[in-house]
């Protein structure tokens, strides 16, 4: 755990910086004048998801340190996966990366919230007083908001240079992500298997039934075929580095992350599947 708890909070640091590299003040001010689409985004991943998690952990009859972890994960915002993966699916991507920006800023906030009322009514104590909602808000600020707004002060003054290199930090944070999960493997690799049997199902329900909810929600109410794409794919991405990070903030015990692993590798199966639908029936 020494690995995970050292690597994930520079490796989420980073991807927030790079997220920062890539915006501009447009990007939230897209969103106050076309609201609409914004807000069925918005609605969808802070307040759907997490209810739709929360019914199938009980529905499923899930453990309560494995339906904590289904709810670190489903309190994450989308991460810049989603932008790329919407990018790929010809969908509006600047809706996708005022979505994840946003999202992941009010996360100091949500995330915190969403998983101490989770571990409360599961039942769920942590030993040590220090783990309280804000302390976990006031680091999760320094590590999310903080990289998010000095990527776009660097961007601001440096605008030409850094939009030609936003790459290269991507694929250090994916090495960085990509390390973080073997670390989770080798630590636990004789529990690791009945961990997975545990979270695999509800994760993978939680995936496909939050996209499709997603998916018909945008249909009704978002403006068109582009931002239906954007928004239920955004909420079928969720930033894991962010929910390793929570989960490693929260307790030591690995449990809490299996999940997370679970889902980093289910979500991109489904994803690519579900561009597949998307572009076979539009």
């Amino acid at each position: 755990m020494e690995i995970v708890t050292k690597i994930a909070p520079i490796a989420l640091a980073l991807i927030m910086l790079g997220l920062g590299l890539g915006l501009t003040v447009q990007d939230f001010t897209r969103v106050i004048r076309t609201p609409k689409d914004f807000l069925v985004g918005l609605i969808s991943q802070l307040i759907i998801l997490p209810i739709v998690a929360f019914i199938l952990i009980k529905f499923l009859g899930t453990a309560p340190e494995i339906a904590l972890g289904v709810m670190i994960i489903a309190a994450a915002p989308g991460g810049i996966t989603s932008n790329i993966l919407t990018k790929f699916a010809n969908g509006d991507v600047a809706l996708s990366i005022s979505l994840t920006a946003i999202i992941s800023i009010v996360s100091i906030i949500t995330v915190p919230l969403i998983v101490f009322t989770s571990a409360d009514l599961l039942g769920i104590t942590f030993v040590s007083d220090k783990i309280n909602i804000t302390g976990t808000a006031l680091k999760m600020a320094l590590v999310v908001a903080l990289p998010v707004f000095v990527g776009m002060i660097i961007r601001r003054f440096a605008d030409n240079f850094i939009s030609s290199r936003t790459s290269i930090i991507n694929k250090i944070t994916g090495f960085l992500f990509l390390i973080v999960f073997i670390a989770i493997w080798i630590e636990e690799r004789d529990n690791i298997l009945n961990y997975l049997t545990q979270a695999g199902l509800v994760v993978l329900n939680l995936n496909i039934v939050m996209m499709a909810i997603a998916y018909f929600l945008a249909k009704k109410f978002a403006t068109g075929i582009q931002q239906v794409k954007c928004i239920s794919l955004e909420c079928g991405l969720q930033n894991g580095t962010l929910a390793v990070f929570v989960a490693t903030e929260i307790s030591n015990e690995v449990v809490y992350m299996i999940p997370t692993a679970a889902y980093a590798l289910i979500m991109y199966i489904t994803g690519f599947l579900f561009i597949w639908f998307l572009k076979n029936s539009t």
